[in-house]
């Protein structure tokens, strides 16, 4: 097999680092990736509204029921998508807040501040705008429809106009998102629901107590959660509150962790009594265990996201976007106080909130919270946030019908093109700036959480490469794990370039390989002695030969003191320099091998080249447009 071929295979197969506890990186690929599909269900409701309105409307205003004795639910099709379907994409919006919180940057709760607060001015001046442009009409009502941000849109689009992009802007942009659409929805429920009815508000809240005591009890049957949401949902719709508030609340309730090696041994274990005995009943207790070493988070977004992103929110656009555009209606709309106003509001109010807000929270905290990006980024973060279509068309249905309707979904799509161009501008003429002048533009001067605790110590830790290198990749690796052996021959080209050192630490993961702790006590028994690297390489080139009689012979192959060698071994000398760094790795979230870290911070994804380059590459930026590189060590 050919070393390209061995790099596919491992990288598809490996069962620990597919993305485990990302907080964002699973979450921008499907995003960015159903932006295509959106866009396509757009175009798609005005192509069909030109060809035919008529038939447009009415295949969404078919009713559809749901009968239970003498009690049902009478909706049109639209309705069902806009209150029902919906709250799935909100369940999905809820989920990612809570991990972020859980797991991403917002777990040190400072780096919130400022896209909360760029977040809610990016509401509050659009709205500002449209109110002035519609000050004394009865369109002023609609001002909600000025205030939010596509989320699925904006990072497809991004993806596709800003491919020089970093991580980081889409991450910046995705906060501000989930905060723009945590206030809609609230905005929905307060001002765009019909009159209250107290006793199913009161239900709707007993159900979300349940909810709670369900989390808090950690109660695991998804069929309770099913009902209680259902529940939920149906008393919201009954009370006159927007139900899809109801997939938010579930979300945020759903923690997010990475797993931990005890649930992870019990897995493993259960796995094991299944092999030994294949049977109905162990085969149930070994999916079971896999199931619970998952955070109910993840697995909820795992299920859900692919289904929000490349069918709900879709179908939501082919159901709302469709508009019949006749030139006289153009002329009319383009200069109507709605459409101007929308324009106006994300056009303009977005990137001015987005901007303005971001330096006088950096020059008022004197320059201890600060964005994430760059401040060309900031900017085009602000542009690009003046997409608003899914959010803005939901409360455009609610308040607003007929002329008024179409005039509101004629300005929230051209905000999409427009703001989209303009972005794009941004990008390009950031792009023509000197290397070091666009990494600043793009990355700015930041302060980075370290995922990786303690630090690499040179007096301590096993470096390959200089020991003074600017860029440190880590990996947390057991010598008997076939992953780690076939990603070996990609770490062992890392420490080439000058800049860059490779730092080994163990994670022996004794319940599936009996052989690991052994072998890494081995590896620094040869330490000792000064042949650390030399055992390392032998140990990962002859995984399938680990006994204690093999360890001692490939000492005596390299020409250690054979005697004292044993004798360590036999005693388990090093032993607890072995469980520092299993300690190491279990306080900075390494549950599985390999697992590795780039500067400090976790690397999430595949371990080939072109992966663990990208990673490199981007390091090497972040220190380029950092004048003083500083760090936040990370609590735990």
């Amino acid at each position: 097999m050919t070393d390209s071929a061995s790099s596919a295979g491992w990288r598809d197969r490996t069962a620990w680092a597919r993305e485990r506890a990302a907080p964002l990186r699973s979450f921008l690929v499907t995003e960015s990736g159903s932006a295509g599909v959106l866009v396509a269900a757009v175009l798609a409701a005005l192509v069909w509204a030109n060809i035919d309105i008529g038939s447009y409307e009415r295949v969404w205003h078919t009713t559809f029921s749901i009968r239970l004795g003498g009690m049902h639910v009478t909706r049109d099709l639209r309705t069902w998508i806009n209150n029902g379907l919906m709250a799935l994409f909100f369940l999905v919006v809820g989920l990612e807040a809570r991990r972020e919180f859980d797991l991403g940057d917002l777990r040190e709760r400072r780096r919130f501040v400022l896209p909360a607060l760029a977040a809610l001015a990016g509401m509050v001046i659009p709205v500002a705008l449209y109110l002035a442009v519609n000050a004394g009409r009865g369109s002023a009502h609609g001002w909600g429809v000025a205030m939010s941000t596509d989320t699925a849109l904006a990072l497809g689009l991004l993806t596709l106009i800003g491919r020089d992009v970093p991580d980081r802007v889409r991450v910046f942009l995705l906060t501000i998102s989930v905060v723009d659409d945590f206030v809609a929805l609230i905005v929905i429920a307060v001002v765009y629901s019909d009159h209250l009815d107290a006793m199913h508000l009161g239900l709707a809240g007993a159900a979300v107590a349940v909810l709670l005591v369900a989390v808090v009890l950690r109660v695991r049957s998804r069929w309770v959660y099913v009902s209680i949401g259902v529940v939920m949902w149906a008393t919201l719709l009954a009370s006159g509150v927007d139900p899809v508030v109801s997939g938010l609340i579930i979300g945020l309730s759903a923690a997010a962790y990475t797993p931990d090696r005890g649930r992870l041994e019990e897995a493993t274990l259960r796995v094991r009594l299944f092999r030994e005995q294949p049977t109905p009943e162990l085969a149930r207790s070994a999916a079971t265990g896999l199931t619970a070493a998952l955070s109910p988070n993840e697995r909820l977004q795992t299920f859900y996201h692919p289904w929000t992103s490349y069918l709900i929110v879709p179908l939501f656009a082919l159901a709302n976007a469709g508009i019949k555009l006749r030139g006289s209606f153009l002329r009319e709309a383009y200069t109507s106080p709605i459409t101007l106003g929308l324009l106006l509001g994300y056009l303009v109010g977005k990137p001015v909130a987005v901007v303005t807000t971001s330096w006088l929270v950096t020059r008022l905290s004197h320059g201890r919270i600060r964005p994430p990006v760059g401040w060309a980024a900031v900017l085009g973060t602000g542009t690009i946030a003046g997409i608003g279509l899914t959010v803005s068309l939901l409360i455009a249905d609610r308040a607003f019908s007929g002329r008024e309707l179409a005039e509101a979904k004629l300005g929230a799509l051209s905000a999409v093109a427009l703001a989209a161009a303009v972005t794009w501008t941004v990008y390009r003429l950031t792009g023509l700036l000197p290397p070091e002048r666009k990494a600043r533009a793009l990355v700015g001067d930041v302060r980075l959480i370290q995922d990786l605790v303690p630090a690499v110590d040179p007096d301590r830790d096993h470096i390959r490469g200089r020991r003074d290198a600017a860029i440190t990749v880590i990996e947390f690796g057991d010598f008997e794990c076939p992953y780690c052996g076939r990603a070996e021959s990609v770490v062992r080209s890392l420490p080439t370039a000058a800049d860059v050192r490779f730092v080994w630490r163990h994670l022996p993961l004794g319940d599936v390989h009996p052989h690991a702790r052994l072998a890494a006590e081995a590896s620094e028994a040869a330490a000792a002695q000064g042949k650390f690297w030399e055992m390392h390489d032998l140990l990962l080139d002859h995984q399938d030969r680990l006994t204690a009689a093999d360890l001692v012979r490939y000492a005596s192959d390299l020409g250690l003191d054979v005697d004292r060698f044993r004798e360590e071994l036999q005693r388990h000398v090093h032993e607890a320099r072995v469980a520092q760094d299993t300690e190491s790795a279990d306080v900075s979230g390494a549950t599985g091998t390999p697992t590795f870290f780039v500067n400090g911070q976790r690397h999430y994804g595949s371990y080939d080249v072109e992966s663990l380059a990208a990673a490199i590459r981007a390091a090497r930026e972040a220190r380029r447009s950092t004048a003083t590189p500083t760090t936040t060590a990370r609590t735990s």
